[in-house]
């Protein structure tokens, strides 16, 4: 049975990394794709886990020869997500999430049309501030930025199928992790799954009942 494909959406500093880690940490059936990019790697990041740092003429030959299911600039960096890769992860079964932004997220739902979508909103604007500023990765003018962008973002949020508020990780973690759990319990899936189970029972076969 194939997997699920999970899209991950959120505006800068709402938590979404540290949602998608704690998700990844506690539920061993779900693997992340691990998006392309031309940027340069943060202290704490390593290249082929958090993102596979390439060159601006490595990233545009991929994106000629069409390797990419979705790719997008952003804030002057380029990002994209490997088509192949996801395609063959979830015929094996697995489950597979993609970290992405709205612009990302609407493409690939263009080639995964079953894809589900989850948008996750800080609790406030001051919140998403807050987290901007401890993270101590932008200089003002850069959160500034980002706050503004964070407005056109959020107004996105009705294109997808959940929304999650991120006001405390925990509850965030048990309504993102109930997401998952739910869509592998869908009618579909479970009838192929199965199968021989409810094949049983409807012909309420068992070792003590009269036949």
């Amino acid at each position: 049975m194939p997997g699920n494909l999970f899209v991950v959406s959120a505006p800068s500093g709402a938590g979404k990394t540290s949602l998608v880690r704690s998700l990844l940490a506690s539920n061993q059936q779900v693997d992340i794709s691990v998006s392309y990019t031309t940027r340069a790697p943060r202290p704490s990041e390593t290249d082929g886990e958090d993102y596979h740092f390439v060159s601006y003429e490595t990233f545009l030959n991929m994106e000629k020869h069409g390797d990419f299911v979705e790719n997008a600039e952003v804030y002057g960096n380029l990002y994209g997500t490997s088509k192949s890769w996801i395609e063959a992860e979830i015929l094996s079964g697995r489950d597979i999430l993609l970290e992405i932004d709205w612009q990302g997220a609407a493409q690939v739902r263009r080639t995964f049309s079953d894809c589900i979508s989850i948008f996750i909103l800080p609790p406030s604007l001051q919140a998403l501030e807050n987290r901007l500023n401890a993270r101590g990765q932008d200089d003002a003018k850069v959160i500034v930025q980002r706050l503004h962008a964070a407005k056109e973002d959020i107004a996105h949020v009705v294109e997808f199928d959940y929304v999650i508020i991120n006001d405390e990780l925990d509850v965030a973690l048990q309504q993102l992790n109930a997401i998952v759990v739910a869509a592998g319990l869908r009618r579909d899936r479970q009838l192929a799954r199965q199968q021989t189970l409810i094949n049983q029972l409807q012909k309420g076969e068992t070792t003590s009942w009269p036949a």
